[in-house]
C-alpha cells in the first residue's frame, strides 16, 4: 500500500481518503484511484459508474438519497472548495440521524468515500466547483429521495447566515459574506427525518 492514507470518520462506513501527491516545479501527479490500494485498505466497493457536476457559490445540492437501489460514492473536488456532508440513514445503527461533513478542495485533494445508507450533500465555498464523484450502483430514474438540507433535528452547520422557517426553502439564507443560497426547487420540497422516515 503506501499510495493513500484512509482515515475512518466517527461515524461508521465513512471514509477520509488522501492520495500521494508526486510534485515538483513542473506540476504534480497522483493516482486518483487504485483497487489495489483501496483493497488493502479495507475498503472492497466496486464502482460502476462516474460522475461530475459544477456549480457556482452558494449552491448547496442535496440532502440526496437513493430508496431501492442505495449507491457508494466516492466523492472529490477537482476544482474550487466544497463542504461535503453526509447523514446516516441505516436504520439500526447507532448513528441513525447523525451527520459528518469535511471540507474537500483542489488543493487538499481529499476524497469521501460514503456507503450504501447515508444521504448525502454539499455546499460550494468558492467562485465555482467541478465536483466528482464514482458510484457502486448505476443511476435509476425516479428512485432518489431527499431531505431537507436544513433539518433542525440532524443539526447541520452548514456555516451559513439565515433562520430557519420550517421548511428547506434556501429564501433568507447566504453564505457569511453575503452570496445567497442557492437550491434547486427540488431541494427545496425535501421534509425533515422524522416526516420522510416514519418507523
Amino acid at each position: 500500500m503506501g499510495q493513500i492514507k484512509v482515515t475512518k470518520a466517527p461515524i461508521e462506513g465513512l471514509y477520509i481518503i488522501e492520495p500521494a501527491v508526486h510534485g515538483d516545479s513542473r506540476g504534480y501527479f497522483m493516482e486518483t484511484y487504485n483497487q489495489r490500494d483501496m483493497e488493502e485498505a479495507g475498503l472492497n466497493m466496486r464502482f460502476v459508474q462516474d460522475n461530475q457536476s459544477m456549480s457556482v457559490k452558494g449552491v448547496l445540492r442535496g440532502l440526496h438519497f437513493q430508496k431501492e437501489y442505495p449507491q457508494g460514492k466516492l466523492v472529490r473536488v477537482i476544482k474550487g472548495k466544497v463542504f461535503d456532508v453526509a447523514v446516516d440513514l441505516r436504520k439500526n445503527s447507532k448513528s441513525y440521524g447523525k451527520w459528518f461533513g469535511v471540507e474537500l478542495t483542489e488543493e487538499n485533494k481529499k476524497q469521501f468515500y460514503i456507503s450504501e445508507g447515508f444521504a448525502h450533500g454539499f455546499l460550494v465555498l468558492s467562485d465555482t466547483a467541478e465536483f466528482c464523484y464514482k458510484v457502486t450502483d448505476f443511476y435509476h430514474p425516479g428512485d432518489e429521495g431527499g431531505l431537507a438540507w436544513n433539518d433542525p433535528t440532524i443539526g447541520i452547520n452548514w456555516g451559513v447566515c439565515g433562520k430557519y422557517n420550517g421548511t428547506a426553502s434556501a429564501e433568507g439564507y447566504t453564505l457569511p459574506n453575503g452570496t445567497p443560497l442557492l437550491l434547486s426547487d427540488k431541494d427545496q420540497l425535501w421534509m425533515n427525518l422524522k416526516d420522510t422516515f416514519q418507523f
